[in-house]
């Protein structure tokens, strides 16, 4: 009974010195993290294991070898030096690039999607349809759908605004994602 009393007076004596030295030094820790490893959420990682080291070492914030300052500060850098070193001797992340083609879902999927906006489209007017086709399969701006159906500009965008909510209805709100999804 009497080690589980003092282990909680520890526990609390130790909560306290983190606290006090993450007030008194966190912000200087901090700078000086982020000028090491030119990230801000890196550097804020180095703070938080530098305290818990320092937790778990109370004993050598006080031994009187040096400030508890400069312990903290060179406990920062070698966590950072160990996380480069462990960095570089794993192969490289390979970034994704913007040439390569994006991972294709199952073409099920776009198949039922495809059938679906489909049988959506035989629901609306000729008028309507031929607006949609022109701005979302073709990729024409107004102007051109316009022009390529020769009626006036207005009456493509209202069209398209009735279209749009005819094609919504008949598919019961989900309209968008799928039609945005065929139209590629």
């Amino acid at each position: 009974m009497a080690s589980l009393l003092s282990r909680r007076t520890q526990t609390a004596g130790d909560d306290a010195l983190i606290r006090s030295l993450f007030e008194e030094h966190g912000r200087a820790l901090l700078a000086y993290s982020t000028r090491l490893t030119g990230d801000r959420a890196a550097a804020e990682d180095v703070v938080q294991e530098t305290l818990v080291r320092a937790w778990r070492n109370p004993n050598a914030l006080v031994n009187g070898k040096g400030s508890v300052r400069g312990w903290l500060l060179t406990v920062a850098r070698n966590i950072v030096i160990d996380r480069s070193r462990a960095k570089a001797a794993r192969p490289p992340e390979v970034a994704a690039t913007p040439t390569a083609p994006p991972a294709v879902r199952d073409h099920a999927d776009s198949v039922v999607d495809s059938m679906v906006v489909t049988e959506a489209l035989d629901t609306l007017s000729e008028d309507h349809r031929d607006v949609l086709v022109q701005i979302y399969f073709r990729g024409l701006s107004v102007a051109e759908a316009a022009a390529e159906l020769a009626i006036p500009p207005g009456t493509v965008k209202s069209r398209s605004y009735y279209a749009l909510r005819a094609l919504r209805e008949a598919l019961g709100g989900a309209a968008l994602v799928a039609w945005k999804e065929v139209a590629r």
